[in-house]
């Protein structure tokens, strides 16, 4: 389902998300909620503190799909529960600055789990997917579903976009790339599970990974999520074709 989409006209006239004039930040957060008063602009004042444009958001527990302005002026995609009485549980959603909200071709919801947009560009068009894979003990049955609407969704994307795979797949990534050279790197963190193997083998032929920054700077504070540990269960990658 697309909520929303440009003509070749329209598309023309979008503001580019990524030009070759300046830097363009994405990133990825389980924010473990926004159903609660206060958090959509708690998340706001973050991505405008570190100069976001696109944030990809994981667990954001709000049922339904569609896109709505905030009052403070970024835009938020979500992807929930069809049913809106269902429990607020997982959802993914992209938290949109001004100027990439002025770029935004189309949003297609998927599913509570993944979630993508197109964004008009300078040569080429970017699709952003965000992704909010099972847990490591979650039955192999709904792993494999996960991935596979997640391949649907990769193999349909307009060949010629520009794809950024990113969000919470539950999965650390550790630094032996043995064999792997071409879809991971070497800054792992932790030993690799089975989650973490599952994810190199499913989307190993399609792209090259580069790990989140484990560093202090990726640990943030918000009042509500107290006594958080950084997992590095996040993860950001691009296609290499």
């Amino acid at each position: 389902m697309t909520l929303s989409g440009a003509s070749p006209r329209q598309a023309r006239r979008l503001t580019p998300l990524l030009t070759l004039k300046g830097s363009t930040r994405i990133g990825t957060w389980n924010v473990r909620t926004l159903y609660e008063v206060g958090k959509a602009a708690q998340v706001v004042s973050k991505i405008r503190q570190y100069n976001i444009s696109v944030l990809a958001i994981c667990e954001s527990r709000w049922n339904g799909a569609g896109q709505v302005t905030l009052a403070i002026g970024e835009r938020l995609l979500y992807s929930g529960h069809e049913e809106e009485q269902h429990a607020h549980v997982k959802g993914v959603a992209l938290m949109l600055s001004e100027s990439a909200a002025k770029a935004l071709i189309e949003c297609n919801p998927v599913s509570p789990r993944i979630l993508m947009a197109r964004f008009n560009s300078k040569g080429r068009k970017v699709a952003i997917i965000n992704c909010y894979a099972p847990t490591n003990n979650t039955a192999d049955g709904q792993k494999e579903e996960f991935y596979g609407s997640l391949q649907v969704v990769l193999d349909h994307a307009p060949r010629r976009d520009i794809k950024i795979l990113l969000g919470n797949f539950n999965a650390k990534i550790c630094h032996d790339n043995t064999g792997k050279e071409r879809a991971m790197r070497r800054q792992g963190s932790g030993c690799m599970r089975e989650n973490g193997e599952r994810a190199v083998y499913r989307l190993s032929h399609w792209w090259e990974h580069f790990p989140p920054q484990c560093h202090s700077q990726g640990h943030v504070d918000l009042p509500g999520w107290t006594n958080f540990k950084p997992r590095y269960i996040d993860h950001i990658t691009i296609a290499w074709k």
